[in-house]
């Protein structure tokens, strides 16, 4: 059997920490798919196709015909199950990362007992990054540079730059 695992995150922007976790689910499936939740009441900084390109452009060109982005708008197991994935990957940072995504497993096993939950540790130099703070340094101007994929850095400068 194909070992098909999805990815699921809004990826607003996608940093280190989930190209981090991309890698690692990699080396435990055949195909990744990357699944970006697109919400109508939930605008991004970057709007999917940015992202989407985004995540295509820093995937490692060795591995990228083994990586899929798609959007997905419903519950994130029936998108898993429509992609025919048989795991779940899910990226952990800290203790309560695993309080949160236990609870979160359990409910995506009763609805899909057949799509497996895989917890995957953030490497060490990861761990503290969110895309949430990712967002808040480059919208304050800050330098989020040393968080995200250089291409991404480029993208946060070029969207939240003042307009001259």
């Amino acid at each position: 059997m194909k070992r098909i695992a999805f990815y699921p995150g809004s990826f607003d922007p996608f940093t280190n920490g989930h190209l981090d976790i991309l890698l690692q689910a990699l080396g435990l499936a055949d195909q990744v798919i990357v699944a970006i939740g697109v919400h109508s009441s939930k605008p991004g900084l970057l709007t999917y196709d940015e992202r989407k390109a985004l995540i295509e452009e820093v995937v490692p060109a060795a591995l990228r015909e083994r990586v899929t982005v798609v959007s997905f708008d419903n519950l994130t197991t029936h998108a898993a199950a429509n992609a025919g994935a048989n795991m779940m990957i899910r990226g952990l940072r800290d203790g309560s990362d695993l309080d949160y995504e236990m609870q979160l497993a359990g409910m995506n096993g009763a609805l899909a007992e057949d799509i497996q939950t895989v917890f995957l540790p953030a490497s060490p130099d990861t761990r503290p990054i969110t895309a949430t703070l990712v967002r808040q340094v480059a919208t304050m101007g800050g330098d989020a540079s040393l968080f995200v994929p250089e291409p991404v850095a480029k993208a946060l400068i070029s969207k939240t730059s003042p307009k001259g």
